[in-house]
């Protein structure tokens, strides 16, 4: 997944797909305490995804604060 790709989803889709990507984590990590595991590089692509994941989310969060905490110009004056 592209970082272009996240930050065209809307948010409540991005939380969603955090939380099945936490999922998926967890569970390629107990097959990989187990020993199923195939293929080790899976676990970094999730693991990568789900940190762009967070940070579309913060920036969005920060934007958002930013936006209610920017007085008007009615009352700056």
């Amino acid at each position: 997944m592209k970082i272009d790709d996240v930050k065209a989803l809307p948010t409540d889709e991005l939380k969603d797909k955090l939380y099945h990507l936490q999922e998926e984590l967890f569970n390629l990590r107990r097959k990989k305490a187990v020993g199923q595991l195939e293929h080790g590089e899976q676990l970094h692509g999730i693991r990568k995804d789900i940190a762009r994941i967070n940070t579309v989310l913060k920036e969005r969060e920060i934007a958002e604060k930013k936006k209610k905490s920017a007085p008007s110009k009615k009352e700056a004056k």
